[in-house]
């Protein structure tokens, strides 16, 4: 599920934010974490190509369950006992066909008082419409959507500002912004919204990153990376050539993320980066600094750890809950996407400035081919925990302690 730097329940949004932080930069991965993966998971389901995970109260019981993103196979959602082991429910809940998923959005689309959920998919172009019946299983309404693409990524949010929840979805092409009239049927405004530009875009965020009160649209690409300011109405202006600090070399960018890294109030920013089509784009991701307006510094040789990792998917978290935002990537070293690396931990000093501690935080038998992360409480005790997708390896579900 796509970041929103925003509180989000009072749009219908089915999301969980950061809880507040303390303690030590001291404790082990031991302490931090038990790897729960084979006791809590349904084992026959390890084994997946898992793109993206999306956590929310889908059964409405009070807790949270998963639901996969599964490429080239029916999606999978897990439903949670309360206790933190899930199930494997896809068949009863969830409408079985194989599309080429991607990404996740969940949110009250038609403004009944339960999530629903948006999957788009890229080489099949086909976007998945799911409405909850209201009790936890769902109905195919892909008709309401208007659009198709070769779609990588989703994300949600009332950017009209008229209580319902509209989409913006990213493509290999033309992006699209979707408004919802308040029962669940969408019109595409792109046009006057976004505006015309053919992009490879793999990723969508939002964050108020000039501090106006509003949502603004960031898009990672293969090649140049955008910046759209909204002008408070939804309606997006494009200023990357005056925001964003560019690169020499091309850029070939899987998933942003936003936080405030330096504790001044303002969003940051991270690009986590691949080489895998565009050729001589180096994979070292990169960390901007924001000037408190919105503009960007790159700060990535002086406050960003050195990598050569092919990152596909990055987060933001207080991982060591010392009260600052600290950064796990997912990575897929190995040749042609295969191989089993770890997932990569950077701990903040607090005041934006990172350290490599791979090893140190997560168990050494946490490596896979790391698409997606979510950090959320899962088993009920207020304490965050990790659920890691790989895309065609194990997925792991560690417990904080």
């Amino acid at each position: 599920m796509k970041k929103l730097l925003i509180s989000c329940l009072a749009f219908g949004i089915f999301l969980t934010g950061h809880s507040q932080k303390s303690g030590n930069r001291n404790r082990t991965a031991k302490s931090l974490f038990t790897d729960v993966t084979l006791t809590h998971l349904p084992y026959e389901d390890l084994q997946r190509l898992s793109m993206d995970a999306a956590i929310a109260d889908l059964d409405l019981d009070g807790d949270n369950d998963i639901l996969i993103a599964n490429e080239h196979r029916p999606n999978i959602l897990l439903i949670n006992d309360g206790q933190g082991k899930f199930s494997n429910e896809s068949a009863s809940r969830i409408p079985q066909v194989n599309h080429d998923s991607e990404d996740i959005g969940i949110a009250d689309f038609d403004l009944d008082g339960d999530p629903d959920i948006i999957i788009v998919s890229e080489d099949d172009q086909t976007n998945e419409l799911y409405l909850n019946k209201g009790d936890g299983t769902f109905e195919d309404a892909g008709d309401r959507i208007p659009v198709t693409g070769t779609s990588n990524s989703v994300v949600v949010f009332d950017i009209n500002k008229d209580g319902a929840v509209d989409i913006f979805i990213g493509n290999n092409g033309q992006n699209n912004l979707l408004i919802n009239d308040g029962k669940g049927y969408f019109k595409d405004e792109t046009e006057p919204r976004l505006g015309s530009f053919v992009d490879v875009t793999q990723d969508l965020t939002l964050g108020d990153i000039d501090n106006d009160g509003d949502q603004d649209l960031l898009i990672g690409n293969e090649d140049a990376n955008r910046i759209l300011i909204n002008n408070g109405e939804g309606f997006f202006e494009d200023q990357s050539s005056n925001r964003l600090s560019y690169r020499e070399e091309p850029e070939e960018t899987r998933e942003v993320d936003v936080a405030d890294i330096d504790n001044d109030g303002d969003l940051d920013l991270l690009f986590g980066n691949v080489q895998a089509f565009v050729e001589d784009a180096p994979r070292q991701n990169r960390l901007l600094l924001n000037d408190g307006k919105g503009f960007f510094k790159d700060i990535t040789g002086s406050n960003l750890p050195k990598d050569d990792n092919r990152c596909f998917g990055v987060a933001f978290l207080d991982i060591d809950g010392d009260g600052d935002e600290d950064i796990i990537t997912g990575n897929t070293n190995g040749a042609r996407f295969g191989g089993d690396s770890p997932f990569s931990v950077y701990l903040n000093d607090g005041k934006g400035k990172f350290t490599d501690v791979t090893g140190t935080i997560l168990p050494e038998s946490i490596k896979g081919r790391g698409f997606d992360i979510d950090f959320v409480d899962l088993n009920g005790d207020d304490k965050k925990d990790l659920f890691l997708s790989n895309r065609g390896s194990q997925d792991f579900l560690l417990l904080g302690n």
